[in-house]
């Protein structure tokens, strides 16, 4: 039967192929009782599960591809560290001796605790952290049941194996990169959780949260994933089936295209040039980066060293994790930005107080300012990193002029008591603040007296100016970037900082999305900062675009009323 699926696009690109379905042991646990003499022997199953995918992981870290990306092998690591954690390895012992429960069920009650803090996380990136827990419960259940891994079939070149699955781990895709799948589709799953990352780095069309495509495919069905559109067609008509291998040669022909274009030098038809640079989450990105031809790192994004923990690292664990980046970067800019956590995700693994609205609560700044040591910690560490290369220290939230002058107090003081130890750092360091609230927009000179460059962070700048938690599914239809208000606060942040002569990116997705690329020319902006993948074709983008017409059509969007006339204006300033 024919039929269509939408959900998220995660890794663009088209690929055709055969569905391969992969079971979740999670909808398969029952409870039951077990009698009081039978304890200790079901805690001992328990144990002898969790040994076994112990032993599993240390098999698969032995088994990554030599041509896999550094991820991997960070994402297997991470799985271990989850699984060796007491909330995971202890608490379903103790359940099971005081209800009488079963191993599985035990483990699935825990699980469903653990998620539900992390669905209270207002951070997008942290919150799909939950994933990663989900996946190594999947695994030990698994073992629990009896079930084997997920073994893919034997493909060729000609039938493409597409996995379809209610959750996928990266230790799954270890496993089917091996065989060379042509792509993956999920039930669950965000554009920022780790099995999204690692499809990226692998180039392999993806689409997530789908809901119910685990239920509907069968294997062996034909299907197309356009993980341009987040659009999943099954069992195709041959018209259909024609249009998109069509569309798929034209594809790989543009990208063959845009890779010529990584040394040449992004400058506009009418001679200005632009910087790009990328945005990372994993020090492993920055290959990726390099590879784009990104002139730096634009956004560090730092919370990966604080996940799926019960302490902090430690100041020398973030400093090598920084150095690292910095060193790969061979003298190109490295924007790190600091701790973008909330309350809502304490020391050790457990929700704290979110509060009534956590995106409005104790996050980003206001976190690190309220655990000064944490900061102190982590400003320390980069302070030591920015000897190896150009660092700059970027702050995520800031509203208030008071959080400034507390940060720079703070940096005065972890660089005097690196003096003191005589460890070297770059005394130069630039200071750069996110323009994330509309508060900053609209009140820059305040910022600016005392930073040394701006970023703009679209993605929160567009929740807060329309009052839409943009993970949330009842309004994020209202999530909308060419609302006036958002386009005024854009363009007026970007111009009053080119009057200045002060130094404005924008890092959100807008950055990396063409169809805003011109206009944000036309609002004066000459920095962008994306993931590596959108980098060689925004690149194309500002090659064939001339400035002296992108001004008057840029101030003319500014104009417009409403986003439905505003979409019609972009259009033609795309044509």
């Amino acid at each position: 039967m024919n039929f269509v699926l939408h959900g998220s696009p995660v890794s663009a690109g088209i690929t055709i192929g055969y569905a391969h379905l992969v079971s979740s042991a999670r909808l398969e646990v029952a409870h039951f009782e077990i009698p009081a003499a039978s304890i200790d022997a079901e805690i001992e199953r328990f144990d002898a599960a969790l040994e076994l995918v112990r032993g599993e992981l240390r098999e698969l870290t032995g088994h990554i591809p030599v041509d896999a990306p550094a991820e991997f092998g960070a994402f297997v690591d991470m799985h271990r560290m989850i699984l060796d954690d007491s909330t995971l390895s202890e608490v379903p012992r103790a359940l099971i001796r005081a209800e009488q429960c079963n191993a599985e069920w035990a483990l699935v009650r825990q699980m469903e605790g653990l998620v539900g803090q992390f669905d209270a996380i207002e951070d997008p990136y942290l919150r799909e952290r939950k994933a990663d827990v989900q996946q190594v419960v999947e695994r030990v259940l698994k073992a629990l049941l009896g079930h084997p891994g997920p073994t893919p079939p034997q493909t060729s070149d000609e039938q493409k194996l597409i996995v379809v699955a209610h959750d996928l781990s990266p230790a799954d895709m270890i496993l089917f990169k091996q065989h060379e799948f042509g792509g993956f589709v999920t039930d669950l799953g965000g554009v920022t959780s780790h099995t999204a990352i690692l499809a990226r780095s692998l180039g392999i069309p993806a689409i997530v949260g789908l809901h119910l495509a685990r239920h509907m495919i069968r294997e062996n069905d034909l299907l197309i994933v356009d993980g341009l559109q987040g659009v999943l067609i099954v069992a195709p008509d041959p018209a259909v089936l024609g249009e998109y291998q069509l569309r798929q040669s034209q594809l790989e022909l543009d990208r063959q295209k845009l890779r010529r274009l990584r040394t040449t030098p992004a400058t506009t038809l009418d001679g200005t040039p632009i910087e790009l640079y990328a945005n990372i989450e994993l020090p492993q990105d920055v290959e990726a980066a390099r590879e784009a031809g990104a002139q730096g790192i634009g956004l560090f994004r730092t919370e990966f060293l604080f996940m799926n923990r019960r302490v902090m690292p430690s100041e020398d664990e973030q400093f090598e994790a920084y150095r690292a980046v910095v060193a790969a970067m061979r003298g190109l800019p490295v924007t790190i930005r600091t701790l973008d956590i909330g309350a809502d995700k304490a020391l050790d693994g457990a929700s704290g107080d979110a509060g009534p609205n956590p995106a409005l609560g104790l996050r980003a700044i206001r976190y690190c300012l309220a655990e000064p040591q944490i900061f102190i910690t982590q400003l320390r560490a980069i302070l030591r990193a920015s000897q190896f290369g150009r660092v700059r220290l970027l702050i995520p939230m800031l509203a208030h002029a008071h959080e400034i002058e507390q940060l720079l107090a703070l940096l005065r003081q972890a660089k005097a008591s690196l003096a003191e130890a005589h460890l070297p750092y770059d005394r130069g360091i630039e200071i750069g603040g996110m323009v994330e609230v509309p508060a900053a927009a609209l009140a820059l000179p305040m910022f600016m007296r005392r930073l040394n460059f701006l970023s703009i962070g679209t993605n929160d700048l567009i929740q807060y100016t329309l009052a839409i938690d943009r993970t949330d599914d009842a309004v994020a239809h209202l999530y909308d970037p060419l609302h006036p208000a958002v386009l005024h606060l854009v363009a007026h942040t970007i111009q009053t900082a080119n009057r200045a002569g002060m130094s404005v990116a924008v890092c959100g997705e807008m950055a990396g999305d063409l169809a805003f690329t011109r206009l944000l020319l036309g609002f004066g902006l000459r920095n962008f900062s994306m993931h590596p993948a959108q980098l060689l074709a925004v690149k194309e983008r500002i090659l064939r675009s001339s400035l002296g017409e992108l001004a008057p059509l840029a101030a003319r969007v500014l104009r417009s009323p409403d986003s439905a006339k505003t979409r019609g204006m972009i259009a033609k300033l795309n044509s």
